[in-house]
């Protein structure tokens, strides 16, 4: 019966693709559906449930998982606040005028942002009320317009410290620890810090392609960008106190100086009260603002509660043995085994979403894979550079299904793939870089440089004999 575990797999992908319910629901259903076939079949006994409630509350009561909420009311109080459209301008008035000046504003935008929002889909409508309107007024054309902002909608899956790397992170932990404990190695445990940093460099190498890409693209452009308006003392303002206050947030998260958990806090402070005193939130949106962060969170933790559950199940029908066999019987060595998860990723996303792949696929391969791949952050970055891709790869890629949805227009698709390929280009050189450089998912140790060969026992003093001779030894007194 370990094989009716992939039979879920199955259901939850179509009912996610074909019936329209919630994920959460269609989650929730499959793992019923799972234990009343085990029930019926004898495969799960009555006595096993009551180790479901136990899991969820040593699940919710994780500390890390305190900055789900936070995150969430953050990206909301973004998405109330005109900090976006004011580092759009800002951006606009200080570059050159040129044809790439809004597309490369609008992917620092996405870096900026993209961490805090959440999810892709939640990026995505951000940024397609904020960097698309603005696109558009500096002649932008549409299909460029959507590929931009798909691309810089996907950059919170990479860039840390966003939902996707903390929990990831938290995923990776737990799969260490099992590969840890089943192949008995002795090893420091991969931690959300380890993703964070792991992704620092990836991410810049993608951030800085496409910025490159951008500017040689747009170049062919034939359309004069409009005449921009100065630059007005409100977004200089909102520049000044919104660009070093996020931005140091965001980095001295990803260097480890300061706990997600803080950072979201403190973010969320700071822009309620900017939001209270620039009159933007007032009694009157206070309570749809927390409606909407009450909602997100909720359905955060709803489908963390389902997804635990599915993996329960998985776990009582045998379903992780026979995936970990199937992993360990990969031919080729770790590289091969690698290949392979990330191809189940990569599937995976294309009907599942960042969460639901974190929460249920996540746990079924990354510990088998870590017993013979014992590289975890770099295993890490390289599920999330491939989560990425699969979120942009046409015409299924839920960025781009989001983005063509919220930006409708005369666009053919084979227009915006022409402007999404030199992006994709990118990606997969990055993707590819990393997995042929695994150093690059460490960035201290490219910085610390190679290590140092031992020094024999005994070099120091020989060493120290020849800058300084010894005297001769005393001869021995003669024997009368």
């Amino acid at each position: 019966m370990s094989a009716f575990g992939l039979v879920l797999l199955l259901m939850i992908g179509v009912g996610s693709v074909f019936t329209g319910l919630p994920n959460v629901v269609v989650l929730l259903a499959t793992a019923v559906f799972g234990v009343l076939v085990g029930l019926f079949t004898g495969v799960i006994t009555p006595n096993l449930l009551p180790a479901l409630p136990t899991r969820i509350i040593d699940l919710m009561s994780s500390d890390l998982l305190q900055a789900l909420p936070l995150f969430v009311f953050l990206g909301t109080l973004l998405n109330r606040l005109p900090v976006a459209s004011a580092l759009f301008r800002t951006g606009l008035a200080l570059l050159p005028r040129s044809p790439a000046s809004a597309p490369v504003t609008g992917i620092g935008i996405g870096v900026l942002l993209g961490p805090m929002n959440g999810s892709v889909g939640a990026s995505a409508m951000a940024l397609t009320r904020t960097i698309a309107p603005g696109m558009a007024a500096n002649r932008v054309p549409l299909a460029t317009i959507q590929a931009v902002t798909a691309v810089a909608a996907t950059l919170g899956v990479v860039v840390p410290p966003s939902l996707v790397l903390i929990l990831l992170g938290d995923a990776m932990l737990n799969a260490h620890t099992v590969a840890l404990n089943a192949s008995g190695r002795i090893a420091q445990v991969v931690n959300t810090q380890d993703v964070f940093q792991g992704a620092l460099l990836p991410a810049g190498l993608f951030v800085a392609g496409s910025i490159l890409v951008t500017v040689l693209t747009q170049r062919r452009q034939s359309a004069a960008p409009a005449e921009r308006p100065p630059l007005s003392l409100p977004d200089a303002l909102i520049t000044l106190l919104a660009l070093p206050f996020v931005g140091g947030l965001l980095v001295s998260v990803a260097l480890g100086y300061v706990y997600p958990v803080e950072a979201a806090a403190c973010g969320a402070v700071v822009l309620f009260l900017a939001g209270l005193l620039s009159g933007h939130v007032s009694r009157a949106t206070i309570g749809p603002l927390l409606d909407e962060t009450l909602r997100m969170t909720g359905a955060l933790f709803a489908l963390l509660a389902a997804a635990t559950t599915l993996t329960l199940v998985f776990r009582l029908f045998g379903t992780d043995k026979l995936v970990a066999a199937a992993i360990q019987s990969v031919p080729g060595g770790p590289a091969a085994a690698t290949v392979a998860a990330l191809l189940v990723v990569a599937a995976s996303a294309l009907v599942l979403d960042a969460f639901e792949i974190i929460f249920v696929i996540v746990p079924l391969i990354a510990p088998p894979l870590l017993v013979r791949a014992d590289d975890a952050a770099w295993v890490a970055v390289l599920i999330l550079l491939t989560l990425q891709m699969s979120f942009l790869l046409p015409p299924l890629g839920y960025a781009l299904v989001v983005t063509r949805d919220r930006l409708k227009g005369d666009a053919p698709m084979s227009a915006m793939l022409r402007a999404l390929a030199p992006y994709l280009g990118v990606l997969t050189l990055v993707l590819g870089a990393v997995f042929l450089v695994p150093a690059l998912a460490h960035p201290r140790l490219l910085l610390a440089g190679p290590p140092v060969a031992p020094v024999p026992a005994g070099t120091g003093e020989r060493k120290l004999e020849d800058m300084v001779p010894l005297p001769p030894e005393p001869a021995a007194p003669a024997l009368n």
